[in-house]
C-alpha cells in the first residue's frame, strides 16, 4: 500500500478545492458533517481552501439515531470555531418515515438507499438557498467496492477526498489533529442501529484497500494478489463486492474500474 506524504497531500487537496471553486464561480460550500472521518477530513479542508466564513456544516440526524455522530460534529465545530450561525441540524426521520411508510414491507437496505438520498436532498438544497457547492466526502475504497447510495451519498458537486483510500484518509486525518473520539470509532453510515462498514462488508478496510491497490493501482490479477500472501478468503469476497456492485462505477468521477480475473 503507497505511502502518503500527509502534508504535501494536504497542500494539494486545499489547491484543487480552491481551483475547482473558483473555475465555477462560488466561495461557499455544505457539507454534511457526520461526525466519521471522511466528513471531518473534508470540512476540515474545505475551511483552508475556503475559509470559515464561506463553509456549511449540515446535520442530518434521523431522529435519536445518530446522537453520538452530531456529539461528534459539534465538536468538530467547535474545535474550527466555524460561525454557529452556519450550522444547520435538520432531522430527517420525517422526511424518511413519510416515505417508508409507502411499504411495509421494506427491508433496511433499501430504507437505508432512502436515508441516503434523504439527506443528499437536502444537502442540494441547502446548498441552492446558499448559492453554493455540495462537498462529496467519498473515498476511493467505498468507490471501488460500490458501498455507496447511487444518487444518494456518492452525490456531490465538489469531491476533495475521492482518490484517497480510506487507511490514507486516516492517515490524513491524524496529521489533521481530527479528534481522537472521531478516529477511534468504527467507520459507520449510520443507517441503522450497530451498523459498521467494516461489519457490513465482512472484511476490514485495512484488508480492502491492500487488494484494491494491487489491483487497481498496480493491476494485479487475482491470482497474482492471492498468490503474493494475502488471505485467498479475504481476497475472494473482495473481489465478489466489486464484481456485484460494477454497474456503479461511473467514468466522470475519473476512477476507471478496473477489470476483473
Amino acid at each position: 500500500m503507497k505511502q502518503i506524504d500527509a502534508e504535501q497531500e494536504t497542500g494539494k487537496i486545499i489547491a484543487f478545492i480552491k481551483q475547482s471553486f473558483q473555475s465555477a464561480g462560488f466561495s461557499d460550500v455544505v457539507i454534511g458533517l457526520s461526525g466519521g472521518v471522511d466528513s471531518t477530513v473534508s470540512c476540515i479542508l474545505a475551511t483552508r481552501a475556503l475559509g470559515l466564513e464561506h463553509v456549511y456544516p449540515i446535520l442530518l440526524p434521523y431522529g435519536p439515531l445518530n446522537t453520538r455522530g452530531v456529539l461528534d460534529a459539534m465538536e468538530l465545530i467547535e474545535k474550527l470555531k466555524l460561525p454557529m450561525s452556519h450550522v444547520v441540524r435538520i432531522d430527517m426521520q420525517p422526511a424518511v418515515d413519510a416515505i417508508v411508510r409507502i411499504d411495509p414491507f421494506m427491508n433496511r437496505i433499501r430504507k437505508g438507499n432512502i436515508m441516503a438520498r434523504v439527506r443528499m436532498t437536502y444537502l442540494f438544497d441547502q446548498a441552492k438557498k446558499r448559492n453554493a457547492l455540495v462537498m462529496g466526502t467519498e473515498n476511493k475504497s467505498e468507490h471501488l467496492l460500490g458501498y455507496f447510495t447511487r444518487f444518494g451519498d456518492e452525490a456531490s458537486d465538489v469531491e476533495p477526498i475521492l482518490h484517497m483510500y480510506k487507511t490514507q484518509v486516516f492517515v490524513l486525518a491524524k496529521y489533521l489533529e481530527v479528534p481522537q473520539t472521531i478516529l477511534n470509532k468504527a467507520p459507520s453510515a449510520d443507517l441503522w442501529p450497530e451498523q459498521t462498514d467494516e461489519g457490513e462488508l465482512g472484511f476490514t478496510y485495512e484488508e480492502a484497500d491492500e487488494v484494491l491497490y494491487l489491483a487497481n493501482d498496480e493491476h494485479k490479477s487475482k491470482a497474482e494478489i492471492i498468490k503474493s500472501g494475502l488471505g485467498e478468503i479475504q481476497v475472494n469476497a473482495i473481489f465478489q463486492r466489486i464484481d456485484k456492485n460494477k454497474f456503479k462505477i461511473l467514468t466522470d468521477h475519473g476512477i476507471k474500474f478496473f477489470g476483473m480475473s
